[in-house]
């Protein structure tokens, strides 16, 4: 019986540069070889983004290793990649994203009864003064954890 939701690729980054006010799951088009690079962990989420064209959603930027037992066949490492959604997801994340500042960004790549899905945000990029914000919170949660921890 195959697990849920088992994580193979997480975007660190992205819920640290960008404020995520919605998030979807997307199927992905995937190619063997691909499937099997991202199954062992060998893809990156860092650069990527999603985009619209027609009535369709792109994966851009994404990085999957070329299998390392692969032959010539193997496949492009940064290729666009369809992400597999309803219209009227896709209709609704057109509409947002025409909206000043608001991108596509994948979260994590994870494995659903044995199918890869993408977690995908609705994501506008933090500014600096808000990075520093989610910083002072961070520490001020730590500090309050330390000084629990010196009274118990």
């Amino acid at each position: 019986m195959p697990q849920r939701n088992t994580t193979l690729i997480s975007n660190r980054r992205a819920r640290r540069e960008y404020l995520i006010t919605k998030t979807l799951e997307a199927g992905l088009v995937l190619l063997g070889t691909e499937v099997k690079s991202v199954r062992s962990g060998q893809a990156s989420l860092a650069d990527a983004y999603g985009r619209v064209r027609g009535s369709e959603v792109f994966l851009v930027g994404a990085h999957i290793a070329p299998y390392s037992h692969g032959n010539q066949n193997n496949h492009a490492p940064l290729r666009d990649r369809k992400l597999l959604l309803h219209q009227a997801q896709i209709r609704a994340l057109k509409k947002e994203t025409e909206q000043k500042g608001f991108t596509i960004i994948p979260l994590r790549m994870y494995l659903s009864d044995g199918r890869i899905k993408v977690e995908i945000g609705l994501a506008r990029g933090k500014k600096l003064y808000d990075k520093r914000a989610d910083i002072a919170s961070r520490e001020a949660k730590r500090q309050l954890e330390r000084t629990r921890k010196q009274f118990n």
